[in-house]
């Protein structure tokens, strides 16, 4: 059975925001057992603080966002927390000087470097685990997630883009630290050259460059040095869901099979499964 993990120490790590292009520190504080995650928005006076918690998402669209009840919000999250994920850290302190997460190199690689450079203390108590044990899925139009009972943790992902570069792809790993940083964790967040122009035109993307994420043109990626895997695009949506199951603060197993998913039904499967296997986190 798992414990119940923190950092070793604090550290820190800054970087530039996605979506304001702006230069965001933060600091990683480890956590008392049964703290939670909590994010705290150091450059607000008050009520700043945001709890990992499933009933705090919001504005699910491009990214999986957290909001606490005054207002303060965090964007971005979700490739911070598939790190925390696959280190299995339940309890953390994470202080933020603006509304979003490092983007780094579009991929979780800066987070699991940072959070390897410490190490993480394991407490006494067992985390928190769901055993998913009959199926469960959740579909929204041509988008579906299931879930099967399994003795481990495995995605399997299947992407279809009606595109004349990316079209399918399909991928299968057991979600385990080795496999994260070997196969899932390097692989970068992706758009379409068409998206870019609308985004900086409604102030978005304004940190995205062809150095945090890779962007696809109609005959390949205007990325100079080209995907690091034939099938990252995959890769990367396994990264986003690992990280946006992580809302729960429980290991998960079970087998999980995504068609076509994304940000928002990852959240209503999240949801199904707590309230299936609800609990306190």
């Amino acid at each position: 059975m798992c414990k119940r993990k923190t950092l070793l120490k604090e550290i820190e790590y800054e970087g530039i925001g996605l979506h304001k292009g702006e230069k965001i520190k933060m600091k990683l504080i480890p956590a008392k057992s049964k703290t939670g995650i909590i994010f705290k928005r150091v450059d607000l006076p008050e009520n700043n603080e945001i709890t990992l918690d499933i009933n705090n998402l919001f504005d699910l669209n491009r990214g999986t966002n957290l909001q606490n009840e005054f207002g303060a919000n965090i964007f971005t999250v979700e490739h911070f927390l598939s790190s925390l994920y696959i280190f299995g850290i339940t309890d953390l302190i994470v202080e933020v000087d603006g509304n979003e997460m490092p983007i780094g190199d579009g991929s979780s690689h800066n987070f699991v470097e940072t959070i390897d450079k410490v190490g993480v203390k394991e407490y006494d108590e067992l985390a928190d685990v769901i055993e998913i044990n009959t199926p469960i899925y959740v579909s929204n139009g041509d988008k579906h997630i299931v879930g099967l009972p399994y003795d481990g943790y495995k995605i399997t992902y299947a992407v279809n883009y009606n595109h004349s570069f990316l079209k399918s792809q399909l991928a299968e790993y057991e979600i385990n630290k080795e496999n994260f940083i070997n196969l899932i964790g390097n692989a970068r967040t992706f758009g379409f050259d068409y998206e870019v122009e609308y985004l900086k035109k409604n102030n978005l993307a304004l940190g995205g460059s062809l150095d945090n994420a890779i962007v696809v043109g109609k005959d390949g990626v205007l990325n100079p040095e080209g995907l690091r895997y034939e099938d990252e695009f995959v890769r990367h949506k396994i990264l986003d869901l690992i990280g946006d199951l992580k809302v729960l603060n429980k290991n998960i197993k079970g087998h999980i099979i995504a068609i076509k998913a994304g940000h928002a039904i990852d959240a209503l499967f999240a949801k199904e499964l707590h309230k299936k296997y609800g609990g306190d986190s």
